[in-house]
């Protein structure tokens, strides 16, 4: 088929076929098809969009461009759950132990930081020895034993999708609810799940804050999985404020260890993990979901399997006893204290991300090393008292310039009134069910 009339048909409006979606998909892994020819299918899939069965057929296309894993010597469900991003999200972390524990398999595929949210392999790297890519044999390994293993895609998984993704980003079609379906789960299911939840974010500090655009992804990630064979439902929560008391890759990885750990558990936090882990474990049938989740996390259960995972993918064996000693942390920490006392009403949550970022705890480049120290820690909830005693967060930074520069940064994006605030958006704003639940 000749691409170029393929690009027409798709720029015109018109419905591709699934051959003409698998030729494309092909010729774009072989290196048949150019990259500017590529780059004009995007733009126009951009502009005239895709029904819901070409969206599967691409999905399908993307994922049968590599090796897809297979499962079959497990004694329980193969599963996983993707957020679309947002500020101190470290659910990942916790999510994934805690299922192991209570008897489901997670090879988790993981991505890194993108613009103001943070990555869980960025978080990941802040461990010592942690490898985030290894191959194939040592995760199918990890997961056999530990029941879990949070790794980055491989060269052998949907290499369609990483191609492809490098295209959009430098040609403006990012923001493609067909074209950002295909990638997250073409990688989803050359993973062999037997069910994925969805955590799509909404609010200030996501990428799509509005919460009409939201659900319109949500839908499309359901439909296209389930259409594609994986069963799947989606979840939207807030993302209005961090998720959690921490921003920044080290000291998410400490929150995440000290929830396990019960040491310490921001309310928010705690039910956002147990919510979608609940819906996860209802995916695959099994009962009482969130009884047996509070157990794993209350009999040390979800903890034991993040240290072995640490340890197995080569993370010292003593991170849960001595975390502090092996997670790095920053010379300088400093209050960021708000001109006004009262309560926090509103928080631009995006401004916390672009500070974890100006800080070096995230990329303004592709090629920028990541500081894993920094970031914000003790971060208060809307409705939280502040005054003079009482800072919005603790900075953690390389030096005292980064600091300062921070700290007024992040004054300047919370309100604060003399009288609390009414009750915010609801920590779980929707479910978008599997078709059939």
């Amino acid at each position: 088929m000749l691409p170029q009339e393929i690009i027409r048909r798709k720029r015109d409006g018109l419905a591709l076929r699934d051959a003409e979606i698998d030729d494309l998909i092909e010729g774009l892994t072989s290196g048949r098809i150019s990259e500017g020819q590529i780059a004009a299918f995007a733009m126009a899939v951009f502009f005239n969009g895709m029904s819901r069965a070409e969206t599967v057929a691409l999905t399908r296309a993307m994922t049968a461009s590599g090796q897809r894993l297979r499962w079959d010597d497990l004694a329980g469900p193969v599963v996983d759950k993707h957020s679309t991003g947002g500020i101190g999200d470290k659910v990942s972390l916790i999510l994934a132990p805690l299922i192991a524990a209570c008897g489901a398999y997670v090879p988790m595929i993981s991505g890194r930081g993108l613009g103001h949210t943070g990555g869980t392999l960025d978080k990941l790297d802040s461990i010592p020895g942690y490898r985030t890519a290894p191959d194939i044999a040592r995760l199918r390994q990890v997961v056999r034993e530990v029941g879990c293993a949070i790794i980055g895609q491989t060269d052998d998984l949907a290499p369609a999708d990483r191609r492809l993704y490098a295209i959009r980003d430098v040609t403006a079609t990012v923001e493609s609810t067909p074209l950002i379906t295909a990638s997250i789960l073409s990688k989803k299911l050359a993973a062999g799940l037997d069910a994925l939840v969805m955590d799509v974010k909404v609010g200030s500090g996501a990428f799509l804050p509005s919460l009409a655009a939201a659900r319109e992804l949500a839908t499309s990630l359901v439909e296209v999985a389930n259409g594609a064979g994986l069963r799947c439902s989606a979840l939207l929560t807030d993302m209005s404020q961090c998720l959690g008391r921490t921003a920044g890759n080290a000291l998410e990885v400490q929150e995440a260890i000290d929830l396990l750990a019960g040491r310490a558990a921001d309310p928010r936090l705690r039910e956002v993990t147990l919510a979608l882990a609940a819906e996860l474990l209802a995916l695959v049938g099994q009962p009482a979901a969130r009884e047996r989740l509070e157990q794993a996390l209350a009999s040390g259960a979800a903890a034991e399997r993040f240290g072995r995972m640490a340890q197995a993918l080569g993370g010292p064996a003593d991170l849960l006893e001595h975390s502090a000693r092996h997670l790095p942390q920053a010379p300088v920490q400093r209050p960021v204290d708000l001109p006004q006392a009262g309560f926090v009403a509103a928080i631009d949550a995006r401004a916390l991300g672009l500070a974890v970022v100006a800080l070096g705890g995230g990329r303004q480049r592709p090629s920028d090393t990541i500081d894993h120290a920094v970031g914000l820690a003790e971060v208060k909830a809307i409705g939280a008292a502040v005054g003079r005693a009482e800072p919005f967060a603790i900075v953690h930074a390389r030096d005292d310039a980064a600091a300062a520069a921070a700290a007024e940064h992040l004054a300047a994006a919370v309100t604060v009134t003399a009288d609390p605030p009414a009750p915010g958006p609801a920590l779980i704003v929707t479910t978008i069910p599997a078709p059939d639940a």
